[in-house]
């Protein structure tokens, strides 16, 4: 039944997209998908799992919840997940589980506890030579600052998230940055 869950996550682009008057916030474009997938989750929770899917499904649900408008349920799921990747001194798990749970604190209009969580996520990048995940920080955070007004920060922050993914090469990353400093820059 995980596997299904997986597998059936690759359709959740087609309900997903990033709202340019919410500060490029996900959105949902079709709720009931969206919470037939939460219903699925839940479900999943409730069978024999080990740590590492729990870890997995969780995170799913939490990053499901923040998108639903349902952030604190976002952030109780996602504490599990960095509880479990701290615990487990796993930390590349430790670093997108305080990306998202700094978005959904976001989501949670606590800018400063989100902020907080990034820069903690970039510290563990930094500090254990983690690249894959840096631009990620940079660009979540950036998006977090504009929130604020902070918008020279924000610049700061998308400018270095471009930077790193023009590097990877990742068309895709590259034009949800490209995004990101055209939205800042009609501010």
């Amino acid at each position: 039944m995980l596997t299904d869950f997986k597998n059936s996550l690759s359709c959740l682009n087609e309900i997903i997209y990033f709202d340019d008057n919410q500060f490029l916030r996900e959105k949902t474009k079709d709720a009931v998908r969206l919470q037939q997938y939460i219903d699925v989750a839940i479900e999943l929770l409730k069978s024999t799992l080990n740590e590492e899917e729990k870890y997995f499904v969780r995170g799913t649900l939490g990053n499901l919840y923040r998108i639903n408008g349902e952030p604190q349920k976002a952030i109780n799921n996602l504490n599990f997940c960095l509880n479990y990747a701290q615990e487990g001194q796993l930390t590349s798990k430790e670093i997108v589980s305080l990306i998202r749970l700094g978005e959904a604190l976001k989501y949670n209009n606590n800018h400063n506890e989100a902020l907080n969580k990034f820069n903690q996520a970039l510290e563990r990048c930094q500090c254990n030579n983690m690249d894959n995940y840096i631009d990620y920080v940079h660009q979540h955070k950036g998006k977090c600052l504009m929130e604020l007004s902070r918008l020279d920060e924000a610049e700061e922050c998308f400018l270095e998230a471009l930077r790193i993914r023009k590097q990877k090469g990742n068309p895709e990353l590259i034009s949800s940055t490209q995004a990101a400093i055209d939205l800042l820059y009609s501010y």
